[in-house]
């Protein structure tokens, strides 16, 4: 049995080495024997939060590597296997293993297309952690419900792949839902692949909140900012903040209802609300809110001088015409794109965090559009 997978497989190869060459194996070798030794220190959790970077940039880096070796391995052991087949004489064990070799075969052209399309990310921004905003837009509490499903579907995502996800702050709405909520998500690339996501989302649905039945079509404002490091290159003074302390709201019984833990950073200068209520203490919740302000802050200096605003976060206004994603539960099934017209015929799954398709999408098509 004549197994044609020669071209397939010699072009993985091809993408793989470019990939590579991008990636640059050899730094990553490098970074990861640095890194290990930093772990290995013995004053390594004197200081946690450092101690938290090195091991998580370190998994990560480990990661990468064997993900790159390990479809290096699997490319040779597909060639002897498809070998293998054309050589077997018996028709129908030939027929079984060609179906293994097929379907490892795709595989593993979605992982090198998954490891091609991190080589888009090439942003100043794209490596660092990112901040995510969600708020109900247009219809009422379908809105508010679709808002909470969004950062649920966000914060799957980020699970499934063994990212670390923090709700800094949600504000829920009264029956049912939330009327906004910020998390991170601290993971290396986690702005240049979510960036993708900035804009407004549409759900079209039989509502669950109408006694009549009807459909009903809500609005949802995803924004994604990179989280940045501490740097003296935004000075927020104090004369330029307003900062109110509250108890944080959410289902009753959190420790973190107890006290006026919550801060609200209102920048009186441009009007820019961040709220923080994750914290159990007052200075964490404000440390935390100062540094989100301030990203945000550095953002829109850049995005002024760049003249690059919508590339960011854009002017998302969670209405009619301008949704980038449908999502459509009645009277058919199905996820689109607006943009890369990527489309999923399972809403289930992908509120449940199967985003990659949508976001490989989604970079490659920005790559195209800005090339």
């Amino acid at each position: 049995m004549q197994l044609d997978v020669g071209p397939r497989i010699a072009a993985l190869r091809s993408t793989l080495g470019d990939v590579v060459a991008v990636v640059d194996v050899d730094a990553l070798r490098t970074r990861i024997v640095e890194l290990e030794a930093q772990a290995s220190a013995p004053d390594l959790w004197d200081d946690t939060d450092a101690a938290q970077k090195v091991t998580s940039e370190l998994s990560h880096a480990q990661s990468d590597l064997a993900r790159v070796i390990g479809v290096e391995a699997r490319l040779d052991d597909l060639e002897v296997l498809a070998e293998l087949v054309d050589a077997e004489t018996d028709e129908e064990q030939a027929a079984e293993s060609a179906t293994e070799v097929e379907a490892e075969l795709k595989a593993v052209e979605r992982t090198v297309g998954e490891l091609e399309v991190q080589t888009l990310l090439n942003g100043e921004y794209d490596p660092l952690p990112a901040v995510v905003t969600i708020r109900a837009g247009a219809g009422g509490v379908d809105a508010a419900d679709f808002a909470e499903m969004l950062m649920r579907m966000y914060l799957r995502w980020a699970e499934q792949h063994g990212f670390t996800a923090t709700v800094m702050d949600t504000s829920y709405a009264e029956e049912a839902g939330i009327k906004s909520a910020t998390f991170e998500i601290d993971a290396p690339y986690a702005f240049g692949n979510l960036s993708v996501e900035a804009g407004t989302h549409r759900l079209v649905r039989m509502s669950p909140f109408n006694s009549a039945g009807k459909r009903q079509t809500s609005f949802a404002a995803v924004e994604v900012i990179p989280l940045l490091e501490e740097s003296g290159e935004i000075e927020v003074p104090e004369s330029d903040i307003r900062v109110d302390v509250f108890r944080s709201s959410g289902p009753g019984g959190q420790s973190v209802n107890t006290t006026d833990s919550a801060v609200r950073i209102t920048h009186l200068p441009t009007g820019l609300v961040v709220s923080m209520q994750n914290e159990k203490s007052q200075i964490q919740n404000r440390a935390a809110a100062m540094r989100v302000l301030q990203s945000r802050l550095l953002i829109q200096k850049r995005e002024e001088e760049a003249a690059k605003k919508k590339e960011l976060a854009g002017v998302i206004t969670a209405s009619w015409g301008d949704q980038i994603r449908n999502y459509v539960l009645a009277p058919y099934q199905m996820v689109k794109d607006l943009r890369s017209e990527h489309e999923e015929g399972n809403p289930s799954s992908v509120f449940d965090g199967a985003l990659d398709g949508f976001l490989s999408a989604g970079i490659r098509w920005r790559k195209r559009s800005t090339a």
